[in-house]
């Protein structure tokens, strides 16, 4: 049976949330924004009574670069046409049902994400510029044997959203002999978001990987439809605008509440009036703009400035630079010669939270309390640019 064809209903272990209810529905613009903003504290305070999760570890998986004028909404006055941003996946340990679980949140598959119409063109049209831009680190499974973690050992692959993506080597298509990297992993998506690739409008297509979900095997999908609990610490909330099904995880960690999106690339577009970045903060002062939207397909930018003030809402001010919150990217701009003018002013970097439970201390987790003794503190790595 076709994916698209299913019924949607909750996945088992999984536990749907209805703090946001039909706020989305609500067909004037504006008051729709005043909807979910007014909800937002609700669903904050049902990420708060969880317990936190376990782990938290970040991997890089490849650079590249990526239009200023998308990247900050065209308010950056800076000499550099584009930035240079690197891509950078979560895996996330967590309990579900008393039993331990990874999530890999935006592993992106760099050789399929070289594919989209977008990057093929930029790099025809700017050879040279790719070329030194364009950087791939050690394979994701590499790094993640290096902290314990297997490929088969991931229970669950999420995207914010399917731009640059493949999902192909990560899950297996039908009769294909080529091994699959995440065997045992299964994929969360929005449903709309699944069902938008199959009929991609023009202002989609550049950024999506025509064939990248073709043949992929039904019974490794799970499609959800809206807000979810995915375990201890652990949601995804529908956050639409940016693509059609966008979501964002949110993570209860003993650092506070965190966000992963790529509704912006840098803690400067969830906290604009702060930035240091020329002109960043001056047109959001003169157009009274809360957040500044990373936009390169303008599918719904009411919805999207909508969406990241939820993600505003649901996070915690970063400890050591409280004018930004904890909404880290999948994509963060970093400082690069090869983008002048262009330094975030804070830079998340990485984050690394509690300890991993991995081999046979995962089987004896699973097989003890759920929150056995051995959490680790962590820090978030980087800092100010």
């Amino acid at each position: 049976m076709d994916v698209m064809d299913a019924t949607v209903e909750t996945p088992p272990g999984f536990e749907a949330l209805t703090e946001i209810g039909d706020a989305w529905s609500i067909a004037q613009p504006g008051l729709r924004a005043r909807a979910v903003r007014e909800r937002a504290p609700f669903l904050r305070e049902r990420l708060e009574a969880t317990k936190p999760v376990v782990a938290v570890r970040t991997f890089d998986t490849m650079q590249l670069s990526y239009p200023t004028r998308y990247a900050f909404w065209g308010a950056a006055i800076v000499p550099s046409p584009f930035a240079i941003m690197t891509q950078r996946v979560f895996l996330v340990q967590f309990y579900q049902a008393g039993k331990l679980k990874n999530l890999l949140f935006n592993p992106t598959d760099p050789e399929g994400a070289l594919r989209a119409p977008y990057l093929e063109r930029l790099r025809a049209r700017h050879p040279i510029l790719s070329r030194l831009s364009t950087r791939i680190f050690a394979p994701l499974t590499s790094q993640l044997r290096k902290v314990g973690v297997a490929p088969e050992q991931i229970d669950y692959i999420a995207y914010d959203h399917f731009h640059l993506q493949d999902l192909r080597k990560h899950l297996g298509t039908h009769g294909s002999p080529e091994p699959v990297t995440f065997p045992s992993a299964e994929l969360i998506a929005q449903k709309q978001e699944w069902e938008a690739w199959d009929a991609l409008h023009p202002l989609q297509s550049p950024f999506y990987v025509r064939d990248g979900k073709r043949g992929v095997l039904e019974n490794r999908v799970r499609l959800i439809d809206g807000d979810v609990l995915l375990g201890d610490g652990v949601m995804l909330v529908r956050t639409p605008g940016h693509s059609t099904g966008n979501q964002t995880l949110f993570l209860h960690t003993e650092r506070g509440l965190v966000g992963v999106s790529e509704n912006g690339v840098s803690a400067d577009n969830w906290s604009p009036r702060e930035s240091k970045i020329p002109g960043v903060a001056k047109r959001c002062k003169d157009q009274d703009l809360d957040v500044l939207l990373n936009l390169d397909t303008p599918e719904s930018g009411a919805d999207q400035y909508t969406s990241m003030l939820l993600e505003r809402a649901m996070v915690d001010p970063v400890p050591e630079r409280p004018e930004f919150v904890q909404m880290v990217t999948g994509f963060e701009v970093t400082r690069s010669m090869l983008a002048p003018g262009i330094s975030p002013t804070y830079y998340f970097g990485g984050f690394s939270v509690g300890s991993l439970w991995t081999g046979p201390a995962r089987a004896a987790a699973n097989a003890a309390a759920p929150h056995a003794p051995g959490w680790g503190g962590g820090e978030l790595v980087g800092g100010a640019a």
